[in-house]
């Protein structure tokens, strides 16, 4: 009797082992057949995130290995942050299930931000649509024009929550450079930040991406209906010649550290990221199928319909930048919590 047990547990444990394997082994192509990705969308249908996001899922499905079907769904909330959260604490890890969040949403844990419940440098990165430039605009009724009328006038702009670009951005600007800028916060997405702008309810947005501007709102620019103030990125957009990049404006090192800090996050403009330890082959099988995607003659006809900007950054150079930022110095990211926790 004992004998007879010890063979069908050895029997049970030679199935497991090879029923794991088995799965182990199983291609990204048998995997992804016949399912559906989830691909979220940490903001309200209508802006910048969301039309990038819907983009890439009209095309992206046919280069990922067993062509599954990618669904795109919106989880907005707290400037993407829910989303965030959700993807590295709830959201399968199988390789089925990706998001697009903030740009700065990455940083929050570095920056303080208690609500963020994430480790950043765990994600799996997938890519970034394009290496972006935010600019700050006053609407045309407020008399603002330029950016040295923020020093001395107060400008009312719209913001999603405090850990989104339109809510750090002008909060930054004001600590480093003494800009006045007032934030209304809790907005769902730009789209409602810009009807807001329209309503009169704020008088600007600051954090307010080109590529959105350009994709979204190209009518209010070629009417005059805002004035661009300043450009936050690491570098001068080539259409911006003449507008100002907010780096330059520093006056100290410490102030040229803290800016970097802050808009280094430029360089992954519209990034996408799976949960923390998706199986390297299928992560693998992502990265390659969104950049496939962003040479893609059907997506990029697309895009250059809808005027968006495509400039894309590998996964790979993401969790490069991610590991680099979060290695900055804790007196100087300090620095910078503290300017954007001010009120």
């Amino acid at each position: 009797m004992v004998l007879k047990a010890f063979k069908r547990g050895f029997m049970a444990a030679a199935f497991m082992v090879i029923a794991v394997s088995g799965a182990r082994a199983q291609s990204p192509a048998d995997f992804y057949k016949g399912k559906t990705v989830d691909l979220y969308i940490g903001y309200s249908v209508g802006g910048g995130y969301d039309l990038y996001a819907r983009f890439l899922a009209r095309h992206m499905g046919k280069h990922i290995p067993g062509n599954p079907t990618v669904l795109p769904k919106n989880m907005e909330g707290a400037g993407s942050l829910r989303l965030a959260n959700w993807l590295y604490n709830v959201a399968p890890k199988d390789g089925t299930a990706f998001g697009a969040i903030g740009r700065g949403t990455g940083f929050d844990t570095l920056l303080g931000n208690k609500a963020a419940q994430f480790d950043a440098t765990k994600y799996t990165w997938i890519g970034s649509a394009n290496n972006e430039v935010s600019i700050c605009v006053a609407w045309h009724t407020t008399g603002i024009t330029k950016f040295d009328d923020l020093l001395t006038k107060e400008l009312i702009v719209g913001g999603t929550s405090s850990s989104a670009d339109t809510d750090q951005f002008p909060k930054i600007a004001n600590g480093v450079l003494g800009t006045k800028m007032r934030v209304i916060t809790g907005y769902p997405g730009g789209n409602e930040v810009g009807l807001a702008m329209e309503r009169g309810e704020v008088q600007g947005r600051c954090g307010w991406s080109w590529s959105s501007v350009k994709s979204t709102h190209q009518k209010w620019h070629d009417d005059k209906k805002f004035s661009i103030l300043v450009q936050l990125a690491l570098d001068k957009h080539p259409e911006l010649p003449n507008v100002p990049l907010i780096i330059d404006l520093a006056k100290t090192e410490e102030q040229r550290q803290i800016l970097r800090l802050i808009f280094a996050r430029q360089v992954m403009g519209r990034p996408f990221v799976a949960p923390p330890n998706v199986p390297r082959e299928r992560a693998d099988a992502l990265r390659k199928a969104f950049m496939d995607t962003m040479k893609d003659k059907e997506f990029l006809a697309d895009a250059e319909k809808a005027q968006m900007e495509i400039t894309p950054v590998h996964g790979a150079e993401i969790d490069k930048l991610v590991k680099e930022i979060h290695a900055t110095s804790p007196a100087i990211a300090q620095s910078a919590a503290a300017l954007i926790a001010r009120k």
